[in-house]
């Protein structure tokens, strides 16, 4: 009897938002917006701000930026795979399923870990 193994994949989407007042606005409106459309097709992904190191100070910081109202916020998809024949095969399904729940918002697989 084999044992086919679940995984957590963790994909980074480029999400881009207009009109918006600031950095936390930003990464609101973002959260928010991917919320809307994997809901209710994907509602199982969880949705959290990328982060990003400091070169200089080593501190975390938000991955977001904003300029001229117009903001470039980098977001954390996550998604258990259940039964996937391995982290290859994981990361495809993830990516398939949220892909066709936001349609043109680029996405890269940042990790996969079998749980």
């Amino acid at each position: 009897m084999t044992i086919v193994p679940d995984y957590l994949v963790i994909l980074e989407s480029a999400w881009i938002v207009r009109d918006v007042q600031g950095l936390e606005d930003a990464i609101s409106v973002a959260i928010s917006e991917a919320g809307k459309r994997l809901n209710p097709t994907a509602k199982f992904v969880n949705i959290e701000s990328g982060r990003l190191c400091c070169p200089y100070c080593e501190e975390e910081l938000h991955s977001a930026l904003v300029v001229a109202g117009t903001a470039l916020v980098g977001l954390l998809l996550e998604m258990k795979v259940f039964r996937a024949e391995s982290p290859e095969h994981a990361s495809r399904i993830a990516t398939s399923v949220i892909g066709k729940a936001v349609k043109d918002v680029p996405l890269k697989v940042q990790e996969v870990c079998e749980l």
